[in-house]
């Protein structure tokens, strides 16, 4: 079967692939595309059309030779720990990173035998007597999950290279919109493409982005044996998410920051966590790392605890609690119970993470009708 000719005219938008497994003329013509001769494409699982296309893309914002698109943020996580540490080996990792993350180090990665090491990345002193220990990988965030910390990514970067380590970074929160981690120093980085780069709450991926051209193919190779592909459809709905992701960064950013402002002056509100607020721990340093702006994140804590979080939540319909962020609407999330839920009770108190906090996800919508649906469940 052949597709209909379109004569001299081209489709504006990319083309949709929906095919799972691609005809092949011959074994001659298999034989060319398993070693790269010419291109082409086999089985869905080990690569599709529209997730080389989005890949380009994204490469392209993170200023990376290469990047893989894959099933979600943590399919990307995976893979990049799988193609760089082995049994025996060790992963120093931030005390403060999402809790999937330090649940996949705590109790996948355990059971074959790879060892984590966390430890507070704000500390460099502590970093570089963790890492006096060989590691083969620090795992970070350029902003933590939910509590906004901030690393020196630069100075982390010189830390690994001096210990023949390997800086990966999880820039989910920031997105390359704000942060390149890559020309900073790092080794790979993650993306949860389901948040901001997706944009609409719609999709599910992830994508792992390098310079390294020799860990290109350990990490295909991965992604099509532990089955972590992505779908065609997801991977069109982020590529056309792109086209608008600056625009949304800065208007979802903007909001952020005035909303964090109010939210202070808010009565029944404890504490406002934001890096562009100068009471946040990393102010400073987030400013140098971010200098296009601080990111559409932040969290309230509410007098009151866990009742008061109900109330605000029933309350504030127009604000709906979701457990994920990046979408064109505000949303809140309950770290306690959503991305931190499997962290011990101990754990939480250390991180900050207490009964009345709230993780918001500001959108792209008015201001003021923000503050109107968030006004609802503070009275």
């Amino acid at each position: 079967m052949t597709t209909p000719l379109l004569g001299s005219t081209t489709p504006l938008a990319p083309a949709l692939f929906q095919s799972s497994v691609y005809a092949i003329p011959d074994l001659d013509a298999l034989a060319r595309i398993y070693s790269a001769e010419e291109p082409g494409f086999i089985y869905a699982r080990d690569a599709h059309p529209n997730a080389h296309l989005l890949g380009i893309t994204l490469a392209e914002l993170e200023h990376a030779s290469w990047s893989l698109v894959c099933g979600s943020g943590m399919a990307a996580t995976t893979a990049s720990l799988l193609a760089l540490v082995r049994s025996g080996e060790r992963v120093v990792a931030s005390n403060c990173l999402y809790g999937r993350t330090s649940q996949l180090l705590k109790q996948e990665l355990s059971r074959f035998g790879v060892a984590t090491t966390f430890v507070d990345c704000n500390d460099l002193e502590a970093v570089r007597i963790a890492l006096q220990t060989p590691a083969r990988v620090l795992q970070v965030e350029t902003m933590s999950n939910p509590l906004c910390r901030v690393i020196d990514i630069e100075a982390l970067a010189r830390l690994c290279e001096s210990h023949d380590c390997r800086l990966v970074v999880d820039n989910t929160f920031a997105t390359p919109v704000l942060a390149k981690p890559l020309e900073l120093g790092a080794y790979l980085v993650i993306e949860s493409l389901t948040k901001m780069m997706g944009g609409h709450g719609d999709v599910t991926l992830g994508v792992v982005s390098g310079r390294d051209g020799e860990l290109l193919p350990r990490i295909s190779q991965i992604m099509s044996l532990w089955g972590l592909a992505s779908n065609p459809f997801d991977c069109w709905l982020t590529a056309r998410g792109l086209s608008t992701l600056e625009l949304r960064v800065k208007a979802a950013t903007a909001n952020a920051a005035a909303l964090a402002d109010w939210l202070a002056a808010q009565p029944g509100i404890i504490r406002v966590v934001y890096p562009g607020r100068p009471d946040h721990p990393d102010h400073a340093l987030a400013k140098r790392v971010l200098p296009r702006g601080l990111g559409n994140m932040l969290c309230f804590e509410l007098e009151g605890g866990r009742d008061a979080v109900n109330r605000f939540m029933r309350g504030s319909k127009g604000v709906p609690f979701c457990p994920s962020l990046g979408s064109t609407q505000t949303t809140c999330s309950y770290p306690a119970m959503t991305s931190h839920l499997y962290e011990s009770p101990a754990e939480k108190k250390r991180q900050g993470i207490t009964d009345g906090l709230i993780r918001l996800s500001v959108g792209i919508e008015e201001l003021g009708e923000i503050q109107m649906e968030m006004a609802k469940g503070l009275k």
